[in-house]
């Protein structure tokens, strides 16, 4: 089976490369794992802010529906609960779908596969009740089900701060923040809204110990000095949810497989493939972008995502030159924008290096 560009992973990056691609004429197979499209998008109920360029004041889940319905009115092939276990270098792409295993060939290859949660080891952390902070936002906003009436967070970045609100908002009591840096990692206005709920933060501090026998029952915190716990400092809660929010990193195996050249990036989280100003790889024909190409966030991701269905539809001669040009500068002109500031001043020149060094190999 042959295909013009299949994108791999339907979240905000590859939803938004679909669109971009088919508007130009190619021919696009979207494959998801899911049962929904969507990804990251559909657990987001909280408003973006920033600029209008940026969906200030747009939930997540309706930048979500509006992606869908562009996908689909761009004629967009798309192939649901499919799991892509194999990518070779030839740009050969071993699907599993329906029970049989099938094989297509491409053009160009996008992946989009997104980024994983870091786990945290400490005594008790297999305990049923131990999670990742996108697990119970899953839970809550997509299948609406409450992991727990007592929780702890671990992890005071944007992601735990944000889902901690969620879980607020579904009824739970969120007892504690625990961060092990001095200062809250997230922004400021998510932060404010836990505490005028009178969620305390405790910096500073980490996860020292889950204590049950069958799940999760108390949580013990202590002071958190110089990467090891301060004895004496410990403090022990009721609880029956922990929730782990240590960072993200890029989902790369498949790039990998392929022969993606790969590099250490801790502002992008660890782990990446290198890739050049087009968001393609070392390997010809092959391309990555959202968190598979350094974790950012929502926005980032989906300007990658066009990012990269331009420089596709480019290649494949659906674009002239001149008119790439233009779109490439917007989009990258908006990412810069998105990298600006005290939070993305650190993954912009993480980027640029990614970038110098994708080019250079």
């Amino acid at each position: 089976m042959k295909k013009e560009v299949v994108i791999i992973g339907g979240g905000p990056a590859g939803l938004a490369a679909a669109i971009e691609a088919a508007k130009c004429g190619a021919q696009v197979l979207l494959i998801d794992e899911n049962k929904r499209p969507g990804g990251q998008l559909f657990k987001q109920i909280h408003k973006f802010f920033g600029s209008k360029a940026h969906n200030a004041g747009i939930r997540g889940i309706d930048i979500g529906r509006q992606l869908l319905k562009e996908t689909e009115e761009c004629g967009v092939e798309v192939w649901l609960d499919s799991a892509v276990i194999g990518l070779f270098a030839d740009k050969k792409v071993a699907v599993l779908r329906n029970g049989t295993t099938v094989t297509v060939e491409a053009e160009k290859i996008l992946i989009c596969t997104g980024g994983a949660e870091n786990p945290l080891r400490f005594p008790g952390w297999t305990l049923p009740g131990v999670m990742g902070a996108g697990a119970a936002q899953t839970m809550i906003n997509v299948n609406r089900v409450l992991p727990g009436k007592r929780v702890l967070m671990v992890g005071s970045g944007n992601v735990g701060v944000i889902v901690a609100y969620q879980l607020l908002q579904a009824g739970a009591n969120v007892v504690g923040i625990v961060e092990g840096m001095p200062k809250i990692g997230a922004y400021g206005v998510h932060a404010a809204k836990l505490r005028r709920a009178g969620v305390p933060f405790f910096l500073g501090h980490t996860i020292a110990e889950a204590k049950g026998t069958e799940k999760v029952e108390k949580a013990v915190i202590a002071k958190f000095e110089n990467g090891q716990i301060v004895k004496g400092t410990e403090l022990e809660t009721e609880v029956d949810v922990i929730c782990i929010a240590v960072g993200l990193r890029p989902l790369s195996e498949l790039a990998q497989m392929a022969g993606v050249q790969h590099d250490f990036i801790p502002e992008l989280g660890g782990w990446m493939p290198l890739h050049d100003g087009d968001m393609e790889t070392n390997v010809p024909g092959i391309y990555v972008a959202g968190d598979t190409a350094g974790v950012e966030e929502a926005n980032t991701a989906m300007d990658e995502g066009r990012l990269a269905g331009v420089s596709i539809a480019h290649t494949l001669g659906y674009l002239k030159d001149e008119e790439t040009v233009q779109k490439k500068n917007e989009i990258k002109d908006r990412l810069n924008a998105l990298r600006q500031g005290p939070f993305g001043e650190r993954r912009l020149n993480a980027k640029q290096r990614v970038i110098e060094k994708g080019e250079a190999v």
